[in-house]
Protein backbone atom coordinates (compact mmCIF):
# COMPACT_ATOMS: atom_id res chain seq x y z
CA UNK A 1 0.00 0.00 0.00
CA UNK A 2 1.67 3.22 -1.32
CA UNK A 3 0.93 6.66 -3.00
CA UNK A 4 1.54 7.63 -5.75
CA UNK A 5 3.17 10.97 -6.83
CA UNK A 6 0.13 12.64 -7.06
CA UNK A 7 -1.31 11.62 -3.67
CA UNK A 8 -1.76 14.12 -0.98
CA UNK A 9 -0.50 11.97 1.97
CA UNK A 10 -2.72 13.47 4.60
CA UNK A 11 -5.58 12.36 2.47
CA UNK A 12 -3.86 8.65 3.01
CA UNK A 13 -3.92 9.78 6.85
CA UNK A 14 -6.91 10.04 7.01
CA UNK A 15 -8.18 7.60 4.79
CA UNK A 16 -5.64 5.23 6.43
CA UNK A 17 -7.39 5.81 10.35
CA UNK A 18 -10.59 5.37 8.93
CA UNK A 19 -9.80 2.48 7.44
CA UNK A 20 -8.35 1.25 10.97
CA UNK A 21 -11.08 2.21 13.03
CA UNK A 22 -13.46 0.00 10.23
CA UNK A 23 -11.29 -2.56 11.25
CA UNK A 24 -11.27 -2.06 15.49
CA UNK A 25 -15.52 -1.94 15.17
CA UNK A 26 -15.71 -5.20 12.82
CA UNK A 27 -12.98 -7.28 14.32
CA UNK A 28 -12.95 -5.86 17.90
CA UNK A 29 -15.56 -8.43 19.27
CA UNK A 30 -13.28 -11.60 18.03
CA UNK A 31 -10.62 -9.80 19.08
CA UNK A 32 -11.48 -10.18 22.74
CA UNK A 33 -12.19 -13.99 22.72
CA UNK A 34 -8.76 -14.88 20.81
CA UNK A 35 -6.95 -12.99 23.89
CA UNK A 36 -9.43 -14.72 26.59
CA UNK A 37 -8.40 -17.92 25.40
CA UNK A 38 -4.90 -16.86 24.36
CA UNK A 39 -4.81 -15.53 28.43
CA UNK A 40 -6.98 -18.44 30.46
CA UNK A 41 -5.17 -20.70 32.87
CA UNK A 42 -5.12 -24.34 31.67
CA UNK A 43 -7.50 -26.33 32.94
CA UNK A 44 -6.29 -28.57 36.11
CA UNK A 45 -7.03 -32.16 36.05
CA UNK A 46 -10.70 -33.39 36.40
CA UNK A 47 -12.10 -29.48 36.42
CA UNK A 48 -13.83 -27.94 33.52
CA UNK A 49 -11.68 -25.10 31.58
CA UNK A 50 -12.76 -21.78 32.06
CA UNK A 51 -14.19 -22.04 28.01
CA UNK A 52 -14.61 -25.01 25.72
CA UNK A 53 -13.39 -23.12 22.57
CA UNK A 54 -14.42 -19.67 20.96
CA UNK A 55 -18.27 -20.09 21.21
CA UNK A 56 -18.51 -21.11 24.24
CA UNK A 57 -16.14 -17.88 25.53
CA UNK A 58 -18.73 -15.67 23.23
CA UNK A 59 -21.75 -17.30 25.13
CA UNK A 60 -20.30 -16.79 28.57
CA UNK A 61 -19.21 -13.53 27.71
CA UNK A 62 -22.30 -12.12 26.61
CA UNK A 63 -24.26 -13.81 29.32
CA UNK A 64 -22.12 -12.79 32.13
CA UNK A 65 -21.47 -9.22 31.20
CA UNK A 66 -23.67 -8.42 27.78
CA UNK A 67 -23.20 -7.66 24.00
CA UNK A 68 -20.69 -4.76 24.95
CA UNK A 69 -18.59 -7.01 27.42
CA UNK A 70 -17.08 -8.07 23.81
CA UNK A 71 -16.13 -4.68 22.87
CA UNK A 72 -13.60 -4.12 26.38
CA UNK A 73 -10.80 -2.61 25.71
CA UNK A 74 -11.65 -0.70 22.59
CA UNK A 75 -11.02 2.16 22.77
CA UNK A 76 -7.26 2.09 23.24
CA UNK A 77 -7.06 0.61 19.67
CA UNK A 78 -9.42 3.05 18.02
CA UNK A 79 -7.28 5.93 20.36
CA UNK A 80 -4.14 4.33 18.10
CA UNK A 81 -5.51 3.41 14.62
CA UNK A 82 -4.95 6.43 12.60
CA UNK A 83 -1.62 6.95 13.98
CA UNK A 84 -0.44 3.52 13.19
CA UNK A 85 -2.13 2.85 10.20
CA UNK A 86 -0.54 6.10 8.39
CA UNK A 87 2.73 4.99 9.79
CA UNK A 88 2.43 1.72 8.81
CA UNK A 89 1.44 3.25 4.96
CA UNK A 90 4.90 5.56 5.31
CA UNK A 91 7.02 2.67 6.77
CA UNK A 92 5.85 0.68 3.58
CA UNK A 93 6.59 3.47 1.21
CA UNK A 94 9.85 3.71 2.07
CA UNK A 95 11.08 0.42 2.31
CA UNK A 96 9.69 -0.16 -1.17
CA UNK A 97 12.17 3.15 -1.95
CA UNK A 98 15.06 1.71 0.07
CA UNK A 99 14.72 -2.27 -1.34
CA UNK A 100 14.46 -0.92 -4.66
CA UNK A 101 16.68 -1.42 -7.06
CA UNK A 102 16.18 2.10 -9.25
CA UNK A 103 15.31 3.99 -6.04
CA UNK A 104 11.66 4.27 -7.02
CA UNK A 105 9.05 2.88 -4.78
CA UNK A 106 6.59 2.19 -7.92
CA UNK A 107 9.02 -0.29 -9.18
CA UNK A 108 6.87 -3.39 -9.17
CA UNK A 109 9.32 -5.16 -6.45
CA UNK A 110 10.25 -8.81 -6.38
CA UNK A 111 8.44 -11.32 -3.90
CA UNK A 112 11.44 -10.94 -1.95
CA UNK A 113 12.02 -7.31 -1.89
CA UNK A 114 7.89 -6.72 -1.00
CA UNK A 115 9.31 -8.89 2.00
CA UNK A 116 11.65 -6.81 3.09
CA UNK A 117 9.91 -3.63 2.54
CA UNK A 118 6.81 -4.88 4.40
CA UNK A 119 8.80 -6.54 7.52
CA UNK A 120 10.68 -2.97 7.35
CA UNK A 121 6.93 -1.38 7.95
CA UNK A 122 6.89 -3.50 10.71
CA UNK A 123 9.25 -1.94 13.04
CA UNK A 124 7.56 1.77 12.78
CA UNK A 125 4.42 0.98 14.39
CA UNK A 126 5.72 -0.60 17.55
CA UNK A 127 6.47 2.69 19.49
CA UNK A 128 2.29 3.14 19.33
CA UNK A 129 1.08 0.20 18.59
CA UNK A 130 2.86 -1.42 22.02
CA UNK A 131 1.10 0.45 24.98
CA UNK A 132 -2.31 0.59 23.18
CA UNK A 133 -2.13 -3.52 22.75
CA UNK A 134 -0.73 -3.86 26.34
CA UNK A 135 -4.11 -1.59 28.06
CA UNK A 136 -6.52 -3.65 25.63
CA UNK A 137 -5.35 -6.72 26.51
CA UNK A 138 -5.59 -5.85 30.28
CA UNK A 139 -9.06 -4.63 30.24
CA UNK A 140 -10.06 -7.72 27.91
CA UNK A 141 -9.61 -10.07 30.40
CA UNK A 142 -11.35 -8.54 32.91
CA UNK A 143 -14.44 -9.90 33.84
CA UNK A 144 -17.72 -8.10 35.56
CA UNK A 145 -17.64 -8.08 38.84
CA UNK A 146 -13.95 -8.59 39.24
CA UNK A 147 -12.90 -5.84 37.71
CA UNK A 148 -9.60 -3.70 38.81
CA UNK A 149 -9.70 -1.09 36.12
CA UNK A 150 -12.68 1.79 35.32
CA UNK A 151 -10.87 2.00 31.65
CA UNK A 152 -7.80 2.69 29.64
CA UNK A 153 -7.18 6.06 32.06
CA UNK A 154 -7.23 3.86 35.21
CA UNK A 155 -4.86 1.40 33.31
CA UNK A 156 -2.22 3.77 32.72
CA UNK A 157 -2.11 5.28 35.96
CA UNK A 158 -1.80 1.91 37.69
CA UNK A 159 1.36 0.79 35.46
CA UNK A 160 2.83 3.82 35.17
CA UNK A 161 3.05 3.70 38.98
CA UNK A 162 4.12 0.41 39.46
CA UNK A 163 6.69 0.45 36.79
CA UNK A 164 7.13 3.68 34.78
CA UNK A 165 6.99 4.14 31.07
CA UNK A 166 8.82 0.53 30.95
CA UNK A 167 5.68 -1.20 32.56
CA UNK A 168 3.71 0.13 29.43
CA UNK A 169 6.07 -0.98 26.52
CA UNK A 170 6.28 -4.38 28.35
CA UNK A 171 5.85 -6.45 25.40
CA UNK A 172 7.65 -4.42 23.19
CA UNK A 173 10.15 -7.43 21.82
CA UNK A 174 6.85 -9.68 21.36
CA UNK A 175 5.67 -7.49 19.28
CA UNK A 176 8.32 -6.94 16.79
CA UNK A 177 8.83 -10.70 16.54
CA UNK A 178 4.96 -10.54 15.59
CA UNK A 179 4.88 -7.29 13.39
CA UNK A 180 8.13 -7.62 11.07
CA UNK A 181 7.67 -11.35 9.82
CA UNK A 182 3.53 -10.70 9.56
CA UNK A 183 3.92 -7.62 7.75
CA UNK A 184 6.01 -8.94 5.22
CA UNK A 185 3.97 -11.55 4.41
CA UNK A 186 0.79 -9.01 4.46
CA UNK A 187 2.06 -6.51 2.40
CA UNK A 188 3.97 -9.35 0.05
CA UNK A 189 0.20 -11.17 -0.98
CA UNK A 190 -1.29 -8.22 -0.71
CA UNK A 191 0.55 -5.94 -3.04
CA UNK A 192 1.37 -9.73 -5.61
CA UNK A 193 -2.69 -9.95 -5.95
CA UNK A 194 -3.51 -6.66 -6.53
CA UNK A 195 -0.89 -6.95 -9.21
CA UNK A 196 -2.53 -10.45 -10.23
CA UNK A 197 -5.96 -8.79 -10.64
CA UNK A 198 -4.16 -6.26 -12.37
CA UNK A 199 -2.44 -8.37 -14.84
CA UNK A 200 -5.89 -9.80 -16.09
CA UNK A 201 -7.63 -7.24 -16.27
CA UNK A 202 -9.32 -7.52 -12.87
CA UNK A 203 -9.55 -4.66 -10.95
CA UNK A 204 -12.22 -3.43 -8.60
CA UNK A 205 -13.60 -2.58 -5.10
CA UNK A 206 -14.90 -6.70 -4.52
CA UNK A 207 -11.09 -7.38 -5.74
CA UNK A 208 -9.42 -4.77 -2.99
CA UNK A 209 -11.60 -6.56 -0.45
CA UNK A 210 -10.27 -10.14 -1.37
CA UNK A 211 -6.80 -8.71 -1.34
CA UNK A 212 -6.96 -7.17 2.00
CA UNK A 213 -8.97 -10.32 3.72
CA UNK A 214 -6.35 -12.53 2.32
CA UNK A 215 -3.34 -10.81 3.07
CA UNK A 216 -4.89 -10.91 6.83
CA UNK A 217 -5.58 -14.08 6.83
CA UNK A 218 -1.72 -15.04 5.83
CA UNK A 219 -0.87 -12.44 8.64
CA UNK A 220 -2.13 -13.75 11.06
CA UNK A 221 -1.11 -17.44 10.46
CA UNK A 222 2.53 -15.88 10.83
CA UNK A 223 1.78 -14.42 13.71
CA UNK A 224 -0.13 -16.22 15.95
CA UNK A 225 2.73 -17.57 18.36
CA UNK A 226 4.24 -14.54 18.87
CA UNK A 227 0.94 -12.61 19.57
CA UNK A 228 -0.02 -15.45 22.41
CA UNK A 229 3.19 -15.08 23.85
CA UNK A 230 2.53 -11.06 23.53
CA UNK A 231 -0.85 -11.25 25.00
CA UNK A 232 0.32 -13.80 28.04
CA UNK A 233 3.56 -11.24 29.23
CA UNK A 234 1.59 -7.99 28.39
CA UNK A 235 -1.00 -9.15 30.90
CA UNK A 236 1.08 -11.06 33.30
CA UNK A 237 1.73 -9.06 37.01
CA UNK A 238 4.92 -7.13 37.19
CA UNK A 239 8.17 -9.55 37.69
CA UNK A 240 6.23 -13.15 36.86
CA UNK A 241 8.47 -13.13 33.76
CA UNK A 242 12.11 -11.48 34.13
CA UNK A 243 13.19 -12.78 31.10
CA UNK A 244 10.35 -11.57 29.11
CA UNK A 245 9.17 -14.04 25.94
CA UNK A 246 12.05 -16.45 26.54
CA UNK A 247 10.23 -17.32 29.91
CA UNK A 248 6.22 -17.06 28.97
CA UNK A 249 7.65 -19.67 25.98
CA UNK A 250 8.85 -21.67 28.46
CA UNK A 251 6.11 -21.85 31.02
CA UNK A 252 3.92 -22.69 28.36
CA UNK A 253 5.80 -25.09 26.43
CA UNK A 254 6.57 -27.44 29.96
CA UNK A 255 2.62 -26.89 30.82
CA UNK A 256 0.57 -27.04 27.40
CA UNK A 257 2.96 -27.98 24.59
CA UNK A 258 3.20 -26.48 21.79
CA UNK A 259 -0.16 -26.50 20.21
CA UNK A 260 -1.18 -23.42 22.77
CA UNK A 261 1.12 -21.21 20.66
CA UNK A 262 -2.28 -21.16 18.40
CA UNK A 263 -4.90 -20.59 21.17
CA UNK A 264 -7.64 -18.36 19.76
CA UNK A 265 -6.90 -19.39 16.20
CA UNK A 266 -10.38 -20.06 14.87
CA UNK A 267 -11.46 -16.43 16.13
CA UNK A 268 -8.55 -14.64 14.51
CA UNK A 269 -9.36 -16.78 11.40
CA UNK A 270 -12.85 -15.32 11.72
CA UNK A 271 -11.96 -12.26 12.16
CA UNK A 272 -8.82 -11.99 9.72
CA UNK A 273 -10.59 -11.38 6.59
CA UNK A 274 -13.42 -9.55 7.22
CA UNK A 275 -11.43 -7.23 9.34
CA UNK A 276 -8.63 -6.71 6.75
CA UNK A 277 -11.90 -6.30 4.19
CA UNK A 278 -13.29 -3.63 6.59
CA UNK A 279 -10.09 -2.13 6.60
CA UNK A 280 -9.63 -1.86 2.69
CA UNK A 281 -13.50 -0.84 2.32
CA UNK A 282 -12.94 2.12 4.63
CA UNK A 283 -9.59 3.00 2.86
CA UNK A 284 -11.31 3.19 -0.44
CA UNK A 285 -14.25 5.14 0.77
CA UNK A 286 -12.16 7.23 2.57
CA UNK A 287 -10.04 8.26 -0.27
CA UNK A 288 -13.02 8.64 -2.58
CA UNK A 289 -14.82 10.83 0.02
CA UNK A 290 -11.70 13.49 0.37
CA UNK A 291 -11.50 13.22 -3.80
CA UNK A 292 -15.05 14.67 -4.02
CA UNK A 293 -14.55 17.42 -0.80
CA UNK A 294 -11.00 18.34 -2.20
CA UNK A 295 -10.35 17.18 -5.67
CA UNK A 296 -7.33 16.10 -7.13
CA UNK A 297 -5.68 19.28 -9.06
CA UNK A 298 -4.55 16.83 -11.68
CA UNK A 299 -8.43 14.93 -12.15
CA UNK A 300 -6.65 11.35 -11.65
CA UNK A 301 -8.17 9.02 -8.83
CA UNK A 302 -5.99 7.99 -6.13
CA UNK A 303 -5.42 3.91 -5.64
CA UNK A 304 -3.89 1.78 -2.79
CA UNK A 305 -1.27 -0.22 -4.59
Amino acid sequence: MSADGSTNPFKYFLAGGFGGVCTVLVGHPLDTIKVRLQTMPPAQLGKIPIYNGAWDCAVKTIKREGFFGLYKGMAAPITGVAPIFAISFLGFGLGKKMFSSTGDKKENLTPSRLFCAGAFSGIFTAIIMVPGERIKCILQVQELGNQKYDGPISVIKNLYTEGGIKSLYKGTCATLLRDIPACGVYFTTYELLVRYQKNNNSEGLINTIFAGGMAGILNWLIAMPADVLKSRLQIAPEGMYPRGIRDVFAKLYKEEGLKALYAGVTPVMLRAFPANAACFLGVELGLKGLDFVFPPKNNKSLEIN
